[in-house]
């Protein structure tokens, strides 16, 4: 994994743990259910944002040396395989 883009992840991924610790906070103090769906979706978009960090590292790095080594089938299996599971979100 590139350095940059492993600080950048491990940095959304401590910001992701505060925001379900406050989500289970908030659930413990009975809040507003419109507030708390509110966050869910902020948490379920940081998700998503970091997948988005990951899936580009993949294809900038590993999806390239595969396909410089001649791994073709491998690297646009993979590639079809997140894409199959991004359609089901």
């Amino acid at each position: 994994m590139k350095t940059n883009v492993k600080k950048n992840v491990g940095r959304r991924l401590k910001i992701i743990e505060g925001q379900v610790r406050g989500l289970e906070r908030m659930v413990e103090n009975d809040e507003y259910c419109i507030d708390v769906i509110t966050q869910s979706s902020a948490v379920r978009k940081a998700l998503s944002s970091l997948e988005n960090a990951m899936l580009e590292n993949h294809l900038s790095t590993h999806v390239i040396e595969q396909m410089k080594g001649g791994a073709h089938q491998k690297a646009v299996a993979e590639i079809l395989t997140v894409f199959k599971k991004a359609k089901r979100k």
